[in-house]
């Protein structure tokens, strides 16, 4: 349904419940974000390529020179190319409301009388299916350069299940950024201050214990690398510790902060 014709459908139709009307509004702003990764190849292709890229120079180039113990380093490197990944795949939605909000589009959601953190909550679906599609592309990659996995079925589950907590987390945080960023511009490199540091200050690409003993401390205690830890000990059988539920904490921690954040500066800047 066009989004021109909604006002008037819905003055039209005052039968149906408050939910019904809540999973309507945000049935057609998750299928509008949605449609907005599949018509747009370009996106799909850069969010690809530029992991592929860095596994492919991190297990040729760099893994030769970085010592991982008994663990091969493709083992090693796996998770964290997987989360670097989802999390600059995440920004994305940044991206989107920056220029939702710059093209006047919101403005037009204004008008209608849909929920007003819809807009926010399409774009970060989006994310979700965006990344899960990436993970599925970068897994496959890595079992054709030497990964090999051990995990059972329920792990791949638990897997899935942190790296869609930390998406959701990541997304939402990326769309505060959107809200206060001034140009598209600007959200580039709030995202790249973000993402960059907590990725390669992280236990990512190498062991945490050969870092210096300033940056090994921060870099033991960041939520992506309690996240990459976790995902890293299922995936290839070692032992996960405590960096599952830290890791869990951090992403609900992230989440119960920055969605009624996003919530406040939508309708700050909305009015409503």
């Amino acid at each position: 349904m066009a989004l021109s014709n909604y006002h008037s459908y819905k003055s039209a139709d005052e039968h149906h419940s408050k939910l019904y009307w809540l999973v309507h509004d945000l049935s057609i702003f998750i299928g509008r974000s949605l449609k907005h990764i599949f018509k747009n190849t370009d996106q799909l292709l850069g969010l690809t390529i530029q992991p592929i890229m860095f596994m492919l120079l991190f297990r040729y180039v760099f893994g030769g020179a970085i010592n991982t113990g008994p663990i091969s380093y493709v083992n090693f490197l796996m998770a964290g190319i997987l989360v670097q990944s989802v999390a600059f795949g995440a920004l994305t939605t940044s991206l989107s409301v920056a220029t939702d909000l710059q093209r006047g589009i919101i403005e037009r959601f204004k008008s209608l009388p849909t929920i007003s953190w819809g807009v926010l909550m399409g774009h970060v679906t989006a994310d979700l299916v965006r990344n899960i599609i990436q993970a599925i592309i970068m897994i496959s990659v890595g079992l054709l350069v030497g990964f090999h996995p051990t995990a059972t079925l329920w792990q791949w589950v638990e897997i899935t299940g942190i790296v869609l907590l930390f998406t959701f987390a990541i997304s939402w945080v990326a769309a505060i950024m959107g809200l206060v960023a001034k140009t598209i511009e600007a959200v580039q490199w709030m995202g790249f201050f973000l993402v960059f540091p907590l990725t390669f200050a992280s236990a990512a690409f190498a062991p945490t214990s050969s870092m210096a003993s300033g940056l090994r401390i921060f870099a033991q205690n960041q939520p992506v690398t309690h996240v990459i830890e976790a995902i890293r000990a299922l995936m290839i059988g070692t032992p996960v510790g405590n960096h599952a539920w830290l890791a869990v904490i951090w992403c609900l921690g992230i989440i119960i902060v920055s969605i009624p954040t996003a919530g406040y500066l939508f309708r700050r800047y909305s009015g409503r």
